[in-house]
């Protein structure tokens, strides 16, 4: 098969013919017919994430945010067939340890990341393991480009905004970073009823935000982004979201908040942090603020949001910007690099 393969930290994909994968017995092949090219692909092709025990061996074929049609079926494998279309989560489980049993399989006791545990999105064909368990029917009316979408900034942020910070209709949401989480956390703010705010140091993605559902912008390098939104908000914002991962906007993220304020953390750390940010301790707790995590989003929740996008409730393709051959993968991982690209590209031609 064709794939864009890493053979070395910060140097340019190689296009190339590699073997095709096995079928596990209690998985599939999935032929890969769109793979967004996402941040946390740069993370690895950067080199970053060793901290948290994320080094992922090389010659690898990165993706983990992608979906196509099934190919083979393994033995074992019960609720798919061939020329089924089919979601991916990038957090994936065992299906058996007690997170997954309960439902919370995007943090397995065993997890598995396509592109990062094994060979993803970027070749043109991927064998997903245990996939009764990892794998998402895709609705006829969804597209390959907006559901690859789906695979891991929209759905991250879906889960961070509607489970974990419980964001409800009319409170004031400030997201600190326009890439694709924050384009995606802005989007699904917006259409819960929540008043949002897009912070950026770039007006081309400011725009974007609007576009997408920002009611304001603020661009952080013309402006304090901490005291425009106390400003706007007349108070603070109910939630903050930190949709990159540095110390900027992690710290920004809480001091932007009113009393009993949550701050959303998606974003994770790049080098300059390697995992640790001093956040403001007694602020956190004269003002009763919370911190609170979110990755990724378990199989069993897809439904729910699969049903906004049916109802046109969400509609995670105003966040594509570009459609890329394979080939143009490595450009927008250098691109971003510099923060230079805008909005979501989505590799659609293998």
């Amino acid at each position: 098969m064709k794939a864009a393969v890493m053979e070395a930290v910060r140097k340019p994909l190689v296009v190339k013919e590699v073997p095709d994968p096995k079928c596990p017995a209690n998985g599939v092949i999935i032929r890969s017919e769109a793979e967004g090219v996402c941040r946390s692909d740069w993370h690895a092709w950067s080199g970053d994430w060793s901290w948290i025990g994320l080094v992922p061996p090389m010659p690898l074929v990165m993706g983990h945010e992608f979906c196509g049609v099934v190919e083979e079926v393994g033995k074992d494998s019960r609720n798919f067939k061939k020329g089924d279309r089919v979601l991916v989560p990038f957090s994936q489980g065992d299906g058996i340890c007690e997170y997954c049993r309960s439902g919370q399989s995007h943090v397995c006791s065993n997890p598995m990341l396509p592109g990062f545990s094994y060979w993803g999105g970027y070749g043109h064909y991927v064998g997903i393991p245990n996939a009764d368990a990892n794998l998402v029917a895709m609705p006829d009316e969804v597209g390959f480009a907006e559901g690859a979408s789906m695979g891991c900034r929209f759905m991250t942020s879906y889960h961070g905004v509607v489970d974990r910070a419980q964001v409800r209709p009319g409170e004031w949401v400030a997201v600190h970073g326009c890439g694709g989480i924050g384009l995606s956390a802005i989007h699904i703010a917006a259409a819960i009823g929540a008043n949002v705010i897009a912070v950026d140091l770039d007006d081309a993605k400011l725009e974007l935000a609007k576009k997408v559902g920002a009611q304001h912008v603020v661009n952080g390098k013309n402006t304090d982004a901490v005291m425009a939104i106390v400003d706007i908000t007349k108070g603070g914002a109910h939630v903050g979201v930190d949709a990159l991962g540095i110390k900027t906007t992690c710290q920004n993220s809480i001091l932007s908040l009113r009393k009993q304020g949550r701050s959303l953390q998606i974003g994770l750390t790049t080098a300059a942090e390697k995992g640790e940010v001093a956040v403001p301790i007694d602020r956190m707790v004269t003002m009763e603020l919370q911190l609170i995590a979110s990755l990724g989003m378990p199989a069993s929740r897809y439904p729910s949001m699969l049903q906004m996008v049916q109802a046109k409730k969400l509609n995670p393709k105003s966040m594509i910007t570009e459609t890329i051959a394979l080939e143009k993968a490595s450009d927008v991982l250098a691109q971003m690099t510099t923060f230079q690209n805008v909005g979501v590209s989505v590799i659609t031609k293998y």
